[in-house]
């Protein structure tokens, strides 16, 4: 598997954890252009994908998870389910992702004995899905999801996760 490939997996693992609940650390936000009319939107195409992962010890090893294409798979449902045609030619949506990893980030835990904050690793992704007016190159919506990586992950767990996290997105973008 290349380079790419690895990123994109990276960024999904962050849609694995041992919280009770698949999505509990999920964090979903989106905003739109004040000026942007989405239901005059119709048809789109893609843009390149980028990832980003910031991994000094190289803590990861390759699974046999195409994060890259499930992610399309799954914005481009969300995008079918809005009405909206992929085309080729013309299209009146670009749509982009990056995804990102940080294993070195912090946050403050409380030790349960002791009552104290310590600060511990608690490695961190994201997903940052763009729809951009293809006439002006504007972005017209953006979605983003954050939340916590872990080591151990199934694929199962890997998509439903992603799928939360892009469900989530998608619901918040104005019809």
């Amino acid at each position: 598997m290349g380079m790419r490939r690895y990123l994109s997996f990276m960024a999904a693992v962050f849609f694995i954890t041992g919280c009770a609940s698949i999505s509990e650390d999920i964090r979903v936000e989106t905003d739109t252009h004040p000026k942007a009319n989405l239901k005059g939107y119709e048809t789109f195409t893609w843009v390149s994908s980028a990832e980003i992962v910031y991994d000094p010890q190289g803590q990861w090893e390759l699974p046999q998870f195409d994060t890259d294409a499930e992610i399309l798979w799954l914005i481009r449902r969300e995008l079918r389910r809005r009405g909206m045609t992929e085309v080729n030619v013309n299209p009146d949506l670009l749509v982009g992702f990056a995804t990102g990893v940080n294993m070195a980030a912090l946050k403050l835990k409380k030790n349960p004995e002791t009552r104290l904050e310590t600060l511990e690793n608690v490695p961190k992704a994201a997903l940052v899905v763009v729809l951009i007016d293809s006439q002006t190159g504007l972005p017209v919506w953006v979605g983003k999801a954050t939340g916590e990586l872990q080591e151990e992950a199934t694929n199962e767990v890997v998509r439903k996760r992603l799928d939360y996290a892009v469900k989530q997105m998608f619901k918040k973008m104005p019809r």
